[in-house]
């Protein structure tokens, strides 16, 4: 397994260990309640109130013997609190309350991009990514590689998990089938088509397209254009591309060390021009 893979690996099964913790409380711990979330109640002491209740705009939640109690930026475990305190206090002498959330629509998991049907999806209970994807239709037409779930953390910083279709769908690893939590976003890009110019002492040269999801370097570029021919200046590649702020930027590559493995072999983007001017030796 190459090191970038590897290190990937490590990164995604850690924030899903991570995850698995935070689902365990999201069914009553530290996801706090807000408006269109639907939890269960349960008191062992008082039946009438095992019921399920959406939390309403005013975050607050209807419950027999007890009226309009809020629960807005609770947690399931502190609403079960505050419902076993108000019993305690006017109904029995002790109070056993459980609450789960059995849907979190107030932070719902949003599926973008190329999947059948984009959009919100209110999740109940603990759900993985194949159930996500389920849920949007399934991949749709002309779906990319990659899979890119980006999950707020705690600080306020986003983690972006990425995963390869392949081993999702055709290999059926199940570590790749991460937990989705709410406020999740999962991107899953469309294939689109690069275009890259090869010009000069190139068998086949021109405008060569490649598609989004390939490792797009000077090699493959050259590879795709039929490889140098023999008046090529091997040692003297040049690529053109613009920067950030618009200006033409020039890279200066050896065909001959990269080949050895002296240099690395470049990755181009979309547009880029790779000059191969010939030798004059």
């Amino acid at each position: 397994m190459r090191i970038r893979g590897f290190v990937r690996f490590v990164i995604v099964c850690l924030l899903a260990g991570a995850g698995v913790a935070l689902g365990q409380a999201g069914s009553g711990g530290e996801y706090r309640l807000g408006p269109k979330d639907l939890v269960e109640v349960k008191v062992l002491e008082v039946p009438d109130l095992n019921v399920e209740r959406r939390v309403n705009g005013d975050g607050e939640i209807s419950l027999p013997l007890l009226g309009q109690i809020s629960v807005q930026g609770l947690t399931a475990v502190e609403v079960a609190g505050r419902l076993e305190a108000i019993l305690t206090a006017k109904y029995v002498n002790r109070a056993n309350a459980s609450v789960v959330i059995k849907e979190f629509a107030n932070k719902p998991v949003s599926i973008i991009g190329a999947v059948t049907r984009p959009g919100s999806l209110n999740i109940a209970g603990r759900w993985d990514l194949l159930q996500a994807i389920s849920a949007a239709g399934g991949l749709a037409f002309g779906s990319g590689r990659k899979i890119y779930v980006l999950r707020r953390a705690e600080n306020g910083l986003t983690e972006r998990l990425e995963i390869d279709t392949d081993d999702l769908f055709v290999r059926s690893s199940p570590k790749w089938n991460i937990p989705i939590f709410p406020s999740d976003i999962i991107n899953v890009p469309s294939r689109t088509t690069v275009r890259i110019f090869c010009l000069g002492e190139v068998k086949s040269p021109g405008a060569l397209e490649f598609d989004s999801d390939d490792r797009i370097s000077l090699l493959s570029v050259i590879a795709k254009g039929g490889g140098l021919t023999d008046r090529a200046a091997r040692g003297s590649i040049r690529i053109k591309r613009k920067g950030p702020d618009g200006r033409d930027v020039e890279i200066k590559a050896d065909y001959k060390r990269i080949v050895s493995g002296k240099d690395p072999d470049p990755a181009l983007k979309g547009d880029d021009v790779v000059i191969v001017k010939e030798s004059f030796f």
